[in-house]
């Protein structure tokens, strides 16, 4: 099991070089501080402490700033546990990068789902619409909420209410690519949260073995510079059937 903290930028689309188009998400990393170490000895469980995005000490206060202190790092604005590690693998301050997994790799991915305010029973819970001619006058309403006999409206019901805005985990999604310069992890798919949100990637728990093949995506500055050579040699060809002609 391993863990990295990001934040998701948005959705975009790379292609094989067999023509086939991917939708990934675009997760940017800034280098994770370990700032904890946890173990079943001493705190019951194993955990290490990922903290990410330094902000100024103006912004933090003592507490935060003397645990972070203990990492010899700067403030940071993130701080989240990634539990089922194995604690030897890390040192107190180490910085852990995009590196940390491989394209192919299955993942699982969570973060806070997009809030939506208060919703009706047709956007909350998929349910349909009365019909909308012929006098009904119900279309969208709730329904029946029970029958006569409790007296009162059972636990569970459907009902409309405040939509989104919890912690959601999406299962067995794929590191597409990895951009080391960058600080970049693509990821197949969706995944929780609005852009530039905080997002967690750990190892996935239904399918921690799996790699799969990495895909073989275009190359766009390899592409380019191709398309730059072939234009120069049919800049020089035309200009030496140009002097052969004069």
């Amino acid at each position: 099991m391993k863990g990295i903290l990001g934040k998701k930028i948005g959705m975009t689309q790379v292609f094989t070089k067999e023509g086939k188009l991917i939708p990934v998400t675009v997760v940017s990393v800034e280098p994770n501080v370990v700032t904890q170490i946890k173990t079943v000895e001493k705190d019951g469980y194993d955990a290490i402490q990922l903290a990410t995005e330094t902000i100024k000490e103006k912004s933090s206060n003592k507490p935060s700033m003397g645990h972070t202190k203990k990492a010899n790092t700067e403030p940071k604005r993130f701080l989240r546990e990634i539990r089922g590690v194995n604690p030897s693998d890390y040192t107190l301050g180490q910085v852990v990068g995009v590196d940390i997994f491989k394209e192919g790799e299955m993942v699982d991915v969570s973060g806070i789902s997009k809030g939506k305010g208060f919703q009706g029973v047709i956007k909350r819970h998929n349910q349909s619409r009365g019909p909308m001619g012929h006098g009904s006058q119900y279309h969208r309403g709730v329904g029946s909420l029970g029958t006569m006999l409790p007296m009162h409206v059972l636990k569970g019901k459907k009902m409309p209410g405040h939509m989104g805005n919890v912690k959601t985990t999406i299962q067995n999604l794929e590191v597409v690519s990895i951009d080391i310069e960058n600080n970049l992890i693509l990821i197949k798919g969706n995944v929780p949260g609005p852009k530039k949100s905080l997002i967690i990637i750990r190892t996935a728990v239904k399918k921690p073995n799996v790699v799969n093949a990495p895909a073989d995506l275009v190359n766009y500055e390899e592409t380019k510079e191709v398309t730059d050579e072939k234009n120069d040699n049919t800049e020089s060809v035309t200009e030496e059937v140009e002097e052969t002609v004069e």
